[in-house]
């Protein structure tokens, strides 16, 4: 069993590279997040209190699993990952049962959540490599973020480039950054909150 569970843990890295080679375009970097950015990352989601959470881009897992480790007992993570490849890994290393892997597009995170039961998202994380994409794409999935939070949600983008913060200000507003230089490459992560409508 143990041996099973480090071959697992040894496979991801090559099965992220491979991505990459695959559909550079989709996938943010050539290999996986450090932990030290993964830390980063749950710390700016603030998910104590989160009950539904989406992850867009989870890659083979990585940030998937921080995640988890943080998530409450009765959470629901919803990873939504345009690769077939990365969700075949997701799915056969990651049995959790508060993870549900969607495979599908970031576009469409409201359609994943009424699949899966889900009115609306606590947090919305995503490594998606903005500045890759054309920009409508770009604006039409930071315009679906933010339609598929709660009020007083989240949305945590970590990035290379500053392309997210560009289209996150047009919806959201200004974000608060901060940048994690032990990671290869160094990342900036973004996080905005929905406003809470005035009563």
């Amino acid at each position: 069993m143990l041996q099973r569970l480090k071959s697992a843990r040894q496979d991801r890295p090559v099965d992220f590279f491979r991505g990459f080679l695959d559909r550079p375009m989709q996938v943010g970097s050539v290999i996986p997040s450090s932990r030290f950015l993964e830390r980063r990352v749950v710390g700016a989601a603030d998910l104590a209190d989160a009950r539904v959470v989406v992850e867009l881009g989870p890659g083979t897992g990585g940030s998937t699993r921080a995640l988890l480790k943080a998530l409450p007992a009765d959470a629901t993570l919803i990873a939504i990952e345009i690769n077939p490849d990365f969700v075949k890994v997701l799915k056969r290393h990651m049995p959790d049962p508060r993870l549900i892997v969607h495979e599908g597009s970031a576009e469409d995170v409201r359609g994943a959540l009424a699949k899966h039961g889900f009115e609306a998202a606590d947090v919305v994380i995503s490594g998606i490599p903005f500045s890759t994409m054309p920009e409508a794409l770009g604006a039409a999935i930071v315009s679906e973020v933010h339609a598929s939070l709660v009020p007083g949600g989240r949305f945590v983008a970590y990035q290379v480039r500053d392309k997210v913060h560009e289209l996150g200000r047009r919806v959201f507003g200004r974000a608060r950054v901060k940048t994690e230089l032990r990671n290869v490459p160094p990342m900036r992560v973004y996080r905005w909150e929905r406003t809470r409508e005035a009563s």
